[in-house]
């Protein structure tokens, strides 16, 4: 049994026996890097006085704590630590710290979840201290952050470190790399007289230096009124101060900016640390961990600062894609780089600029922002979909490091003459103001001829279904892109109507209500009318897992059974989180819809309250809105009535079809999804995955390449891990740049405590606020007001019942401000951390019109 062992024998390897903290103090200590001196205990008595404990249940923290603390400590063990303690010399004081196998995970730092003892004094009172430590590896904490985090509370261990104090005069913490902005390499000290605790505890407002590039940017004293002191027999106390001015001198200040730079080097990433300067003004490391919470940052291919839009938050999907799914996004961007004549060599690299980080998808912005047509076209297309990241983009055009390289328009209209002629820009609007009824023809047979495309015969050997995947992610987007023009005359009509009859287009919303030919509309329609056509017994008697085995058994009622399969054959191919080629579809597990249809079941009210009545009531309001806006505009002209009436005819006509070339994205990439199982099942059979699922964590080229042998088992099990735990994280940034720095700052509330945000869908409603975060297996009762983070077409089924909509993401043309304009809900879009600022069941009230949240 190990016991003890100095920090200079700790290495890397031992981390799964030591923990982070161990492991750590002897790196630093073999680069050179100043660490107080002391030794880690390892022992297995952790395991001896944890046996036949439950790892689950209500009150494990506290039974743990209780068992271990009553426990006695090894004859072993407490011979170890009087050993190694004298020979410290004659009672010398020091801080006796625990580390966990937990803990300094890249993923997690689990930074203050168990105890650390300071200036402990006599072997006796060490050996009480570990066993202390031991004890708060089972803090309440502790146990819901490893439950968080979905480690295994059995497979935790933990080791006690024992280390020389420092008599600290001034003592604090330094990241180095803002943990708030995210900008790498530049170093934030916090810093206060006396030990490090009162600044780690938050107990004391500690001085702030920030430092970049070898420069002091910031110095702001904190009012330092409480110091924690070591006392002379050992413990430690807390007295009043009364400190003026700053506790670190600018060379002090440079000279820790410069330590934390040699950790981050030593690490290869951004470190949160630990320093104290003792009374000879020697600068001591005593802890260094990585920082968790940035946002990792995606490969530069270019010089100089970048500009990265995310577009996972553009599509409603905050969580991380497949490698199938990100190697099916690079062949997809590929085709849409290649009308305006930047494909790349090899399709499956993607666009030149696509990047990936986190495993989301990323667009390089850089050169619209650098230059002057993007500086006016980009805010407007933002604004349409993402009203908070256009306000952002709009500060960053402020920035000197991004000043104008490209003032000329030159390469921007040639690029957009590449694309026009392509999509057929010209011939398209003008059918669709001259034969709207031939353009509508048009985007129907574009899914006609999709359909015919995407099949593949059951004899295709593995490597023909690669190719033809290849081929239709490729191809598939510059055909359907082709509807936009046709769309976009129908809003950009609706811009005219708005200036021609003087109204504010945000006046004018209700003319967007109820659109046809909205394929995300029509599917929740009859989502609706299928509910008021089934069986509903057993969806009243039955939970959502029981309903699933019976459909997938076929024994449901004749006509539910039925009338689901048909559905499912129709829209089947759409889920949540969609555009991830490597996601199940509803085809796939039917809960959701299942789950749907148990919702609307449970509602009560008469027919006028039915969807099908308030889409059509929408429709009515649409119409009474166009002859408001023609009688506006025939007061300023005749003329202007005539053509703001034809106008918005074409908007009525044209609008809903924005939702169809993802409808036919979606289509492509579930046949595609249809046809990897079949070559994850070829691959499985050979013995290179453990199932036809495991395909979906290899792209494209691994699938291809495996079809030659090999064994991929490990690498998709440590893929699966990774995927996990990026699904795990809690806040991904809508605007990142290359220097990790998120420039967006949160909306400021309003006086009267209203949170802010875009003005999506007009009215006003006052409800049940009801938070989902997961769309699978929500349930929301008719009239409560959904809160969530974003939405793709998976969540609309649940906007039938809601009484409003409040969104953290997206602008007043984004998906979920369509949706909730077509059902006649109040919406307001873009409320940052909406989804943490309100709980289910507050009241609030959403003014849909005025883009606030009133918490009442």
């Amino acid at each position: 049994m190990k016991t003890a062992l100095d920090f200079s024998e700790i290495d890397a390897g031992m981390l799964a026996e030591v923990g982070g903290k161990a492991a750590n103090l002897g790196e630093l200590i073999r680069a050179g890097l100043p660490v107080p001196p002391g030794w880690v205990l390892t022992t297995e008595a952790y395991g001896q006085v944890a046996a036949g404990l439950e790892t689950s249940g209500d009150g494990l923290a506290e039974r743990a704590r209780r068992y271990l603390l009553q426990a006695p400590v090894p004859d072993a063990v407490h011979e170890a630590i009087v050993k190694h303690y004298a020979a410290l010399g004659d009672d010398v004081p020091v801080a006796v710290r625990s580390s966990a196998t937990a803990e300094d995970l890249p993923f997690a730092s689990f930074a203050g979840q168990q105890d650390t003892y300071l200036n402990m004094v006599g072997a006796e009172a060490v050996v009480d201290a570990v066993r202390r430590c031991w004890a708060s590896l089972w803090t309440d904490r502790a146990v819901a952050y490893r439950e968080s985090n979905g480690i295994d509370h059995a497979a935790v261990r933990l080791a006690v470190v024992v280390q020389v104090m420092v008599d600290a005069q001034v003592a604090g913490v330094m990241f180095t790399a803002d943990p708030v902005t995210g900008r790498r390499r530049e170093a934030v000290i916090d810093a206060s007289p006396g030990l490090g605790e009162a600044v780690v505890s938050g107990a004391v407002n500690p001085d702030r230096f920030v430092v970049y590039g070898g420069e002091i940017l910031e110095r702001h004293a904190g009012d330092k009124r409480l110091a924690i002191r070591s006392l002379p027999g050992g413990g430690t106390e807390r007295v009043e101060t009364a400190y003026d001015g700053l506790c670190l001198t600018d060379d002090q200040v440079l000279r820790l900016a410069e330590l934390g730079a040699r950790v981050e080097d030593h690490y290869g990433a951004p470190q949160d640390t630990e320093w104290a300067i003792d009374g000879d003004g020697t600068i001591w490391l005593t802890q260094a961990r990585p920082i968790t919470t940035l946002y990792p940052l995606p490969e530069r291919t270019r010089p100089g600062l970048r500009v990265y839009f995310s577009i996972n938050v553009v599509q409603g999907v905050m969580g991380p894609l497949t490698p199938m799914g990100l190697s099916a996004f690079r062949l997809i961007s590929a085709g849409g780089a290649g009308l305006a004549g930047f494909a790349p060599a090899d399709p499956l690299d993607g666009a030149p600029f696509v990047s990936v980080s986190g495993q989301r998808v990323w667009a390089d912005l850089t050169t619209a922002v650098r230059s002057r047509p993007g500086r006016v076209i980009l805010p407007r297309l933002l604004a349409l979909g993402e009203a908070r990241t256009a306000t952002v983009m709009e500060r960053l055009f402020e920035d000197p490091r991004l000043s104008l390289t490209h003032a000329s328009r030159r390469p921007f209209l040639r690029a957009f003459g590449r694309f026009a002629r392509r999509v057929h820009l010209p011939s398209r609007v003008l059918t669709a103001l001259t034969r709207p009824d031939q353009a509508l023809a048009y985007a129907a047979r574009l899914g006609d001829e999709l359909d015919k495309r995407l099949r593949v015969p059951d004899s295709a050997t593995p490597a023909q279904r690669l190719d033809h995947a290849e081929r239709m992610l490729s191809g598939t987007f510059p055909v359907i892109i082709s509807i936009m023009p046709i769309v976009i005359t129908g809003y950009g009509l609706f811009a005219l109507a708005a200036k021609l009859s003087g109204m504010p287009l945000a006046e004018m919303q209700d003319v967007l209500r109820s659109l046809p030919h909205n394929p995300t509309t029509e599917m929740d329609l009859e989502l609706w009318d299928l509910a008021i056509r089934i069986e509903p017994e057993p969806f009243k008697e039955h939970p959502v897992s029981e309903l699933v085995r019976r459909y997938q058994e076929g024994r449901l009622p004749p006509v539910a059974q039925r009338e689901i399969t048909a559905f499912l054959d129709k829209y089947g191919h759409r889920g949540v989180a969609e555009i991830d080629l490597g996601v199940p579809r509803w085809s796939e597990e039917p809960a959701h819809i299942l789950g749907v249809l148990v919702n609307y079941l449970r509602m009560d009210g008469g027919a006028d309250l039915a969807p099908a009545a308030l889409f059509a009531k929408g429709a009515g309001q649409a119409e009474a809105a166009i002859a408001h806006v023609v009688a506006r505009a025939r007061r300023r002209g005749r003329w202007r009535g005539a053509v703001v009436r034809f106008g918005l005819r074409r908007t009525r006509e044209f609008a809903g079809l924005r939702e169809l070339p993802k409808f036919y994205l979606v289509k492509t990439l579930a046949a595609v999804r249809h046809s990897m199982f079949a070559v994850g099942g070829h691959l499985a059979g050979l013995g290179v995955l453990d199932s036809a699922t495991d395909v979906f964590f290899l792209d494209l080229r691994e699938a291809r390449a495996a079809l030659g042998g090999g064994d991929l088992r490990e690498l998709v099990a440590e893929r699966r891990a990774a995927y996990e735990q990026e699904s795990r994280r809690r806040h991904v940034p809508r605007v990142l740049l290359s220097d990790g720095t998120e420039p967006e700052a949160l909306a400021t509330a309003a006086t009267d405590g209203a949170l802010i945000g875009t003005a999506a869908s007009a009215g006003t409603v006052t409800g049940v606020a009801r938070v989902v975060l997961d769309p699978v297996g929500a349930h929301l009762e008719p009239g409560e007001i959904l809160v969530c983070p974003s939405t793709d077409p998976g969540w609309t089924p649940l906007f039938l019942t809601a009484g409003g909509l409040v969104m953290e993401m997206g602008g007043a043309m984004s998906h979920g401000a369509v949706v909730a304009r077509e059902y006649g809900i109040p919406a307001v879009v873009g409320v940052p951390d909406a989804t943490r600022r309100i709980t289910t069941g507050r009241q609030i009230e959403v003014n849909g019109a005025a883009g606030t949240v009133s918490l009442l």
